[in-house]
């Protein structure tokens, strides 16, 4: 067994598909240090530029002293603090639901949302290309009744009816009626592009289906000061499960679900991811009300962020990159070859520039390439200067 292990992280290596992963010394910002060198970060989630916001420290700090760092419990025992109810009642107003439920990862509100909701007997109908985390919460529930919709295509979707339909109308084994689940990503990681969420109300409702989605990447990105993808489209009210993440836009750590009071007391109840493991720690929930307020309060950083998107993928473009079809600020830089995306990261970090290199099993094979993000932190003169680099590495592999 232990050869075996060896041999894959060979292959691996020798396949560009080994992950060699740097160590950070610094706080996340526009740029960060490594091995005591700075690198312009073009690869963090950061995207509102609040993991290092003063407001938030300070927030965090003030907590500690009246609460300290741990809450050693489960929040189903004695770890539920005054704060995580505040945090709670802030994130539904802000999401403009009845309620919400904070766990310690947006992969664990994944698990949670589809495990709990579900049992073997039903249905979910799922993107092709949904995040890693709704995969494996479907294969934790055991689900078997599984339909996959081509990436965005509703029409493909809406072919597939006729035999959910059939397998609805069929009772359980034990006689219950089948529940029927349509999931999808808000913003997809990989691509940069967002879930066609009006056209995915229609066929829930159709159906009679809750319709859950995952807005990781659009929380803080989308919508009116970044309340997501729900609002971008004006549905609130309409889309059953709202799932999103504190470790991104948020700046700290953490997940949470939104809907229907009866569906967050469900999951309160129910969720196992909830139910069996510890309670964010204080400083985190403590950052994290702040950080949720001064996105409610103004979109100044949103409007940054969106101005230095518009900014970066304008001059990628007219380097001569193809940048797919991203309409949010996750921008890939296309490249195909495995190793090839490998290189050109690892030719950028010697010149000072830190990016991710994204390939199997993140993508399909051959679809590998660098994925860049910027975020509220940045200046003008922080991307034209990534610019460069990434076209001098660009024309040095005949890429442009």
């Amino acid at each position: 067994m232990k050869n075996q292990l060896a041999g894959t992280i060979k292959t691996m290596k020798e396949k560009g598909l080994y992950n060699y992963i740097k160590t950070v010394e610094s706080e996340q910002g526009a740029y960060l240090l490594v091995d005591g060198k700075k690198y312009l970060n073009l690869c963090s989630n950061n995207y509102l530029g609040l993991a290092a916001h003063p407001r938030l420290k300070k927030a965090a700090q003030e907590a500690i002293e009246k609460f300290g760092v741990g809450t050693a419990s489960v929040r189903s025992l004695i770890g539920t603090n005054s704060l995580h109810l505040e945090l709670e009642k802030e994130l539904a107003s802000f999401k403009k639901a009845e309620g919400a439920i904070v766990v310690t990862s947006g992969y664990l509100a994944n698990l949670a949302a589809i495990q709990t909701l579900l049992g073997k007997d039903d249905i979910v109908i799922s993107d092709e290309l949904n995040h890693a985390s709704i995969i494996d919460a479907v294969r934790l529930a055991q689900v078997t009744n599984k339909f996959i919709y081509k990436h965005g295509d509703v029409k493909n979707l809406r072919s597939q009816i006729a035999k959910i339909n059939a397998l609805k109308n069929e009772k359980t084994p034990d006689g219950a009626n089948r529940q029927v689940l349509i999931v999808t990503d808000g913003v997809f990681s990989m691509d940069g592009d967002i879930a066609p969420l009006p056209e995915l109300v229609a066929v829930a409702r159709d159906l009679g289906a809750y319709l859950m989605v995952d807005d990781a990447h659009g929380e803080g990105v989308l919508g009116k000061n970044g309340r997501g993808i729900v609002d971008h489209f004006h549905l609130h009210g309409q889309v059953d499960i709202e799932v999103g993440t504190l470790s991104k836009a948020f700046g700290v750590l953490g997940g949470f679900i939104t809907g229907k009071k009866s569906l967050v007391e469900y999951y309160r109840q129910r969720a196992r991811q909830f139910l069996f493991t510890n309670a964010l720690s204080i400083p985190d929930t403590a950052a994290l009300i702040a950080g949720v307020r001064m996105m409610g309060e103004s979109d100044r950083l949103l409007k940054k962020l969106w101005s230095n998107t518009e900014f970066l993928k304008e001059s990628l473009k007219k380097a001569g990159f193809d940048i797919g079809q991203s309409v949010t600020p996750l921008t890939p830089v296309m490249v195909g070859d495995e190793n090839k995306a490998k290189e050109f990261a690892a030719f950028l970090f010697q010149e000072g520039v830190m990016v991710s290199a994204i390939k199997y099993p993140m993508v399909a094979l051959g679809k590998a390439r660098l994925r860049l993000i910027p975020s509220a932190a940045h200046t003008k003169k922080d991307l034209r200067y990534g610019v460069e680099k990434i076209s001098l590495i660009g024309k040095k592999l005949g890429l442009i």
